[in-house]
């Protein structure tokens, strides 16, 4: 009986490992004897994807240099807010309003990162209509990418990277842009009011405007047969900087004044944001070739030129017409140089990066004193002065000095002078929108829940009264 019982459990034993084989064989066969023996049949099946290039669009090869190349653009962009603008800001403003200042920077990078998972990437960079994108890519749904089989179908914008990557280095534009915002009305709006006003401005001003100039059918884009205007904004010069610095304005102008301003809390802060800054800024200008090619190495080249200069200009300047220089204005030199050449950098070579420094040190000094104290707004941190100022007069230049060897449109110096004209109509374009949606959204958030902090709350500073932490 034991014996039967022995066999039985044997019997059952075998036949189970013999069906086990043959299923963990079962792949390996398929994969390997099967394909073998129909090899002529299946050898197209079998054939590796093709690359991803601007002709080959879906089920395709994304190359791997460019894709890491906007891996660590991406991420170094994402640095210029988080710590870099955050600490910029933080040290201008004063002691008991740096935890507000710090974390209005962080709190829209969170905010920015929903909504362009939701929509704002689609309403921007997908084609729908002259004025804004369609939302095929609402949720980031259809964004392929098939791991398994190493394929994609890019973004046409950005033919040889994931869209998903593309996705995400576009991302950190659209909230270093919202960031920057805030300097200008720094120490004085409700927090509250901050993240709705944000969130309203990215989608009905940034988005619309990111697909007029860089989107596939926007009716700015230089790279577009069918544009109405070509403007020439390699990286956001007008994207960026003149809707930015014109919002921040707008929200300035809304506010009013501080009821008391005083020197910066901490230049040191101010100095190591700028440094962040300007190493970002790399991935911001060469990142926007989107590729690992010349146009990314001159635009490399021609940014850190530009950063010097003007940071040189501005401290030479300031020397002397006020007696010393200082920490606060080499720092906002070097940014205004970034600034400038933001729009210019996939166009220009080194000389003009050159003059574009100079130009940028001079006039972003003026926006900063003389035209600010002429209108005598309260542009807490100079977003206007720096930004809106800095971003026309490099969205200009770049009218002037694009060289159709570097970016395939040549501009004034090269007999093109219609490029200035247009340049002039984009930025006009640009800054109309901006002041009258800008102004209408304020205007929603005011009347809905208010703007301006109380005044013993901006008395006793930001910090304790609408985080409940302090500074020390």
């Amino acid at each position: 009986m034991s014996l039967k019982s022995f066999s039985r459990a044997g019997l059952i034993g075998s036949l189970s490992a013999i069906l086990l084989g043959i299923m963990l064989c079962l792949p390996t066969y398929h994969a390997a004897f099967a394909q073998a023996a129909s090899a002529p049949a299946d050898a197209a099946a079998t054939a590796a994807p093709p690359a991803c290039s601007a002709t080959v669009l879906e089920k395709c090869t994304p190359n791997s240099g460019d894709t890491a190349w906007m891996l660590t653009s991406m991420a170094i962009v994402l640095m210029m807010t988080i710590p870099g603008l955050a600490l910029f800001y933080g040290g201008m403003v004063r002691k008991k309003n740096v935890g507000d200042t710090v974390m209005t920077s962080f709190a829209i990078t969170c905010l920015i990162s929903i909504l362009w998972l939701l929509f704002t990437y689609s309403i921007a960079f997908r084609a729908g209509s002259p004025f804004i994108g369609y939302l095929d890519r609402a949720g980031l749904q259809n964004v392929l990418s098939d791991i398994a089989n190493g394929i994609g179908n890019p973004n046409p914008l950005a033919p040889t990277i994931p869209e998903s990557v593309y996705s995400m280095f576009q991302l950190t534009f659209a909230i270093i842009t919202a960031a920057l915002i805030a300097g200008s009305f720094a120490e004085r709006m409700k927090f509250s009011a901050m993240l709705w006003f944000i969130g309203l401005w990215a989608i009905f001003v940034y988005s619309p405007i990111a697909h007029w100039v860089w989107g596939p059918d926007g009716f700015l884009n230089s790279g577009n047969s069918n544009a109405w205007v070509k403007v020439l904004d390699f990286a956001g010069g007008t994207v960026v900087h003149v809707n930015s610095g014109t919002a921040g304005l707008m929200a300035a102008l809304m506010l009013g004044k501080r009821k008391e301003s005083g020197p910066p809390h901490n230049v040191v802060l101010t100095m190591i944001g700028a440094s962040l800054l300007w190493v970002g800024w790399f991935g911001f200008n060469a990142g926007s070739a989107v590729s690992a090619g010349m146009q990314a190495g001159m635009a490399m080249l021609v940014t850190h030129t530009a950063t010097a200069t003007a940071g040189f200009t501005w401290m030479i300047l300031e020397w002397i017409l006020r007696g010393k220089p200082t920490v606060l204005g080499i720092c906002s030199g070097a940014v205004a140089g970034l600034v400038a050449i933001t729009p210019a950098s996939g166009f220009v070579g080194p000389m003009g990066s050159f003059a574009i420094g100079i130009a940028a040190g001079i006039i972003c000094y003026w926006g900063c004193t003389g035209l600010k104290h002429m209108f005598g707004y309260d542009d807490a941190l100079d977003t206007f002065g720096v930004h809106a100022v800095g971003g026309t007069a490099g969205a200009i230049l770049t009218g002037i000095f694009a060289v159709s060897e570097y970016g395939g449109t040549g501009g004034a110096i090269e007999g093109n002078w219609g490029q200035v004209l247009n340049q002039c109509i984009g930025v006009g374009i640009v800054f109309a929108y901006d002041v009258v949606v800008t102004l209408i959204i304020l205007k929603v958030v005011d009347l809905a829940i208010g703007l301006r902090v109380a005044e013993e709350v901006e008395r006793d500073g930001l910090d304790l009264a609408l985080h409940g932490e302090t500074i020390q």
